[in-house]
């Protein structure tokens, strides 16, 4: 089974959010429906990148990263793409 790690960018607050979920499509469209507690008020979120993983340890652990203080370069860069 695939795993993803994505990050969705608010256009409300104009911060980040990192995920990790087996089914991308699904679970995007839970944030923006507001089934996600920590992203309800922070809607509409726009999805700007995800990664493909074949386990989902190796999707976790790509998770923690981002979500690390080392991992804010990461999402800088990624951020600074898509503006």
């Amino acid at each position: 089974m695939d795993y993803f790690v994505y990050i969705l960018y608010s256009l409300k607050d104009k911060k980040l959010y990192v995920g990790c979920t087996s089914d991308l499509e699904n679970r995007i469209k839970k944030h923006n429906d507001g089934n996600v507690i920590s992203t309800k008020n922070r809607r509409p979120l726009v999805l700007i990148h995800s990664e493909n993983f074949q386990d989902k340890a190796g999707a976790f652990n790509r998770e923690r990263f981002l979500k690390s203080l080392w991992g804010g370069r990461t999402k800088r860069k990624v951020l600074k793409e898509y503006l």
